[in-house]
C-alpha cells in the first residue's frame, strides 16, 4: 500500500531494469510518487578512457531505461556529476521523505553510499538498501561460527541449503510503476561527457539462450564457439536480473547453475575482505618477487607472445572488450607463471578493457589463477598454453580468426620457453612461500 503524500528517489546504478528490480518494487508499493534517477558517476567516469564502450553501453541502456519509463507514464531523470553532491541536493529540492537504492558491494560504492546516507540523514531523509545484484549476499551464508567462507566447494553446499529453504523470489516492478506529473528533459549526450561511441564493439544479446544453457557442461570450454551465453555484461549492469536467469539455470544445468554460485561467492569475499582489491588473499604470496620485464607485459598486452591461443585471446579482448572464460584463465595463468609478472597488471589491464568487469569477479579470477587467492589453484599447476591449445582448439579456429598472421613468417617466436618458464615459476614461488 502506498504511503499517501510520500515521495521518495529510486536511484539506479547497478541495476539498469525496471523488471524484477528489488529496490524499485518497494519504491513503488511503499510511496506514493517515485523520481527514478540515475547520474553519470564522475569519479568513475574520470578515470575512462573517451572510448571505453562501458559507458556507451551504460548510455544505450539508459536511453532504453528512460523510454520504459516514459511509456509507463514516468520520468527518468539523468544526471552527470558526483552523486555524493547530487543525491542530498536532489532529495532536499524535491522535498523526498526517502531515497531507495539497491546495494553495490564494492568498498568505493560502500564508502559512496556512506557518505550519501550521513548527508541525508541530517536532513531527516531515510536511505534505504535492498540485494539485488546477487542472490545471497554478505552474511546470509556463512559458516556455523558465523565466519564466512573461504572455500568454494563448501559455501555452495551451505548456498543450496539456503536456497531450499529460502526459495528465489521475483519482483513484479514492472506492475508497480507509478504515473507522475514531469516535464520532458533529454538525455544528457555521451559526447558532452567526453566520450565517443567506440563503433568496434557490438554489445551482446540480452537473451537468455536455454539451448545454450542446457549445453554449456560440454560447449563452455570451446572457444572458438558460441558455448557460453555471454551475458555477463548484462548481469554487471544490472540490465538482467540475477534472479531469472539463476531461476532458468536451476531448472535447466547444475553445471551452469554452479557458476553463478561463484559469482555470489567473490562478492561474499569482496565484502569480507575489501584488502584483496590491493593486496593477496594469502598473504605471503605479496612477497614474491616478480619480474619487472614491461617488454614482456607490452607483448601479452598486444597479442604478441609467440603462444597462439594467449596471442588470441588477448586480441579478442583488444578488439571486442570480451574474452571466452577458459582462455581468461589460460591467460592469466600465462602472464603470472610463464612471465612472473605480478597479476595486479593483468587484473587491471583486463579492468580497463573487460566490458563485463566486475571487481569481484574479476579479482577472484586473477587470485584464483596466480594462486594467491582463497581457493585458488596451486601454485605448482601451471597451464601448457601449447597443451591447453590442442585440448580448447585443436584446428585453430579461434586462433586463425584473431591471429590471421599464424602460420606466417610474421608470427612472432615465443618470448619464453615453456620449460624454462615453467620451472623458475616453481622455484620462484617455492623460495618464497615456504
Amino acid at each position: 500500500m502506498n504511503i499517501q503524500g510520500n515521495k521518495a528517489i529510486f536511484w539506479h546504478r547497478r541495476d539498469l531494469r525496471i523488471a524484477d528490480n528489488h529496490g524499485l518494487f518497494v519504491a513503488n508499493s511503499q510511496f506514493e510518487e517515485v523520481i527514478p534517477v540515475f547520474i553519470f558517476d564522475e569519479n568513475i567516469l574520470s578515470k575512462l578512457n573517451q572510448d571505453d564502450a562501458r559507458v556507451a553501453f551504460i548510455h544505450e541502456n539508459i536511453e532504453a531505461l528512460a523510454e520504459k519509463y516514459r511509456a509507463a507514464g514516468n520520468q527518468m531523470e539523468v544526471f552527470y556529476g558526483n552523486p555524493n553532491e547530487l543525491i542530498p541536493k536532489l532529495a532536499k529540492k524535491w522535498n523526498v521523505s526517502s531515497v531507495l537504492t539497491n546495494k553495490d558491494y564494492e568498498p568505493y560504492a560502500l564508502e559512496r553510499d556512506s557518505t550519501v546516507e550521513e548527508k541525508l540523514k541530517k536532513e531527516n531523509i531515510s536511505f534505504q538498501r535492498f540485494k539485488d545484484h546477487v542472490i545471497f549476499e554478505e552474511r546470509e551464508v556463512v559458516k556455523d561460527d558465523g565466519l564466512p567462507y573461504t572455500v568454494f566447494t563448501p559455501f555452495m553446499n551451505k548456498w543450496k541449503k539456503h536456497l531450499a529453504l529460502n526459495p528465489i523470489q521475483n519482483f513484479d516492478s514492472e506492475g508497480t510503476i507509478m504515473t507522475r506529473n514531469f516535464k520532458e528533459t533529454k538525455l544528457i549526450p555521451l559526447e558532452s561527457m567526453g566520450f565517443v561511441k567506440n563503433e568496434h564493439v557490438e554489445f551482446p544479446e540480452k537473451k537468455i539462450a536455454k539451448t545454450i544453457i542446457k549445453n554449456y557442461h560440454e560447449t563452455r570450454d570451446i572457444p572458438s564457439i558460441l558455448g557460453t551465453t555471454r551475458l555477463s555484461v548484462h548481469l554487471r549492469f544490472g540490465t538482467l536480473s540475477i534472479r531469472m536467469l539463476a531461476k532458468v539455470a536451476q531448472a535447466t544445468n547444475e553445471k551452469y547453475f554452479n557458476e553463478l554460485i561463484w559469482r555470489d561467492f567473490y562478492a561474499v569475499i569482496l565484502f569480507h575482505f575489501p584488502e584483496t582489491v590491493n593486496h593477496a588473499f594469502k598473504k605471503q604470496y605479496d612477497f614474491i618477487p616478480w619480474e619487472q620485464n614491461m617488454h614482456h607485459f607490452q607483448a601479452w598486452c598486444d597479442g604478441k607472445t609467440g603462444y597462439p591461443i594467449v596471442d588470441a585471446g588477448m586480441r579478442e579482448l583488444n578488439q571486442t572488450g570480451f574474452m571466452h572464460n577458459r582462455v581468461r584463465m589460460i591467460v592469466a595463468s600465462f602472464l603470472c607463471k610463464h612471465l612472473l609478472l605480478d597479476w595486479r597488471l593483468g587484473e587491471r589491464y583486463f579492468a580497463e578493457k573487460l566490458l563485463d568487469f566486475d571487481l569481484a569477479s574479476n579479482i577472484g579470477g586473477w587470485q584464483w589463477a596466480s594462486s594467491s587467492g582463497c581457493d585458488a589453484v596451486p601454485y605448482f599447476r601451471i597451464f601448457n598454453p601449447s597443451s591447453q591449445q590442442l585440448k580448447f582448439d585443436p584446428k585453430f579456429e579461434y586462433v586463425k580468426k584473431w591471429v590471421p598472421e599464424f602460420g606466417t613468417d610474421n608470427y612472432p617466436e615465443p618470448i619464453v620457453e615453456h620449460s624454462f618458464a615453467r620451472n623458475r615459476a616453481l622455484s620462484r614461488y617455492k623460495e618464497n612461500l615456504n
